[in-house]
């Protein structure tokens, strides 16, 4: 049978196939529906059954391979992530999540051994969300969740989210048929880079992941007036860029001064952009994050409320859209506590920490119980071409991925 490192270099070759399947030629990029997406998951559903899973897609597109369990009545553990990427995207986050799943299906396989539950791989559709700018497409279909108000959404194209799902293989009008009924699952795990720092940092291969962070995105726009550069008195302004700088520096001092938030101002634009102008509108974006919804709410009301006083200090207009947001979802202490003990079973230390980025796992968090495992990335980079993971911790994810397999086993027999 293979070894861990084995089997690690295989998933290693896979993300590598994958990474080559884009719609761009000079860059990754794999939206919603493409060819691009089509071929990545012929692909990799030649790899689920030449490890003797049996496949279907969904109707959103999310491709399932299933390895039967002992009994034909047993209920059924989901492992996966996501296919689909960002613009410009690295090869390992998602796609690691499901090789590496498919690396403990086929180890298992080349033992002979069922499981006492049914192991299904999820392939997910649609996470990130960049070709219609609708997050966890895949997941919410799973979980019983979508809004089929988002079935009229139009890409850059003009073609509207229906069309794209009959044309992808899917059918929009069922897509309800596609949702997993709560009893019949063990729960779902998924393994994916950290996206962070913070194992490298530690020197650990792999981490666990304690909560997903709650998140809440907010649109400003500051409304001032427009002036000539070199006739308006300093004092007699009402520069809204000057005002957005004001209120970006507040966003960076609240993240620093609050344990575990983080607050970001990451698209600005200024109108009308000339350099012998006073600027008279400047629009931004604010992210905002913390594993406690709380803190994260109470966080964004001192910034409106600092942002009320900046603008009435300077004469100026605010408007402030806060979108709904995403609650933050604390993992499965159950199967924690097995995938901890998996993780000190494999010699090494127990790290917990949360995610700043959102998974596919939050969204099944509302139909399961879910557990997340963490795989060291260099310098904590992702969505981004220099995205890196070590084969060495490829092996050590496959390893405890399989050792957290094998305890929950041993808990149902």
């Amino acid at each position: 049978m293979n070894t861990y490192a084995d089997s690690a270099r295989l998933v290693m070759e896979r993300c590598d196939a994958i990474g080559a399947i884009s719609e761009e030629p000079d860059r990754l990029t794999r939206r919603y529906g493409t060819e691009a997406m089509r071929q990545a998951n012929a692909a990799v559903t030649e790899w689920m059954r030449a490890a003797g899973m049996q496949t279907r897609s969904d109707a959103i597109g999310n491709l399932i391979g299933r390895y039967e369990g002992a009994s034909p009545e047993a209920k059924t553990f989901l492992l996966g992530s996501h296919l689909d990427t960002v613009r410009d995207a690295g090869k390992y986050d998602g796609p690691l999540g499901v090789m590496v799943a498919l690396a403990c299906v086929e180890r298992l396989r080349a033992r002979g051994e069922r499981l006492p539950f049914a192991l299904e791989v999820y392939a997910f559709a649609d996470e990130e969300g960049l070709r219609y700018r609708t997050l966890y497409l895949g997941s919410t279909v799973a979980a019983g969740i979508f809004d089929p108000a988002a079935l009229t959404r139009e890409d850059a194209d003009g073609i509207p989210l229906a069309e794209a799902i009959r044309a992808f293989g899917g059918d929009p009008a069922r897509l309800s048929e596609s949702a997993r009924r709560p009893d019949e699952l063990l729960g779902y795990a998924e393994v994916h880079i950290e996206q962070g720092p913070m194992l490298e940092e530690r020197g650990c291969p792999v981490g666990l992941v304690s909560a997903i962070q709650g998140q809440i995105g907010v649109g400003v726009t500051f409304i001032g007036e427009a002036g000539h550069a070199g006739t308006i008195p300093m004092a007699m302004r009402h520069d809204a860029l000057a005002a957005a700088a004001e209120f970006t520096l507040a966003v960076e001092a609240l993240g620093q001064q609050t344990p575990g938030l983080v607050a970001t101002v990451g698209r600005f634009q200024v109108a009308p952009g000339a350099s012998n102008v006073i600027p008279g509108l400047a629009e931004l974006s604010l992210d905002v994050r913390h594993p406690e919804n709380s803190v994260r709410l109470e966080a964004v009301s001192q910034l409106r409320a600092q942002t009320e006083a900046i603008v009435q200090r300077r004469g100026i207009q605010l408007d402030w859209r806060a979108g709904k947001g995403q609650a933050s979802v604390a993992c499965s202490p159950r199967l924690m506590d097995i995938l901890a003990r998996a993780v000190a079973e494999a010699s090494y230390p127990e790290i917990s920490l949360a995610s700043g980025a959102g998974h596919d796992a939050a969204i099944m968090s509302q139909i399961t119980e879910i557990a997340m495992l963490f795989v060291r990335c260099a310098r904590g980079i992702s969505h981004s071409p220099a995205e890196a993971v070590a084969v060495e911790d490829v092996a050590v994810a496959i390893e405890v991925t399989e050792r957290f397999l094998t305890l929950l086993a041993a808990g149902k027999k």
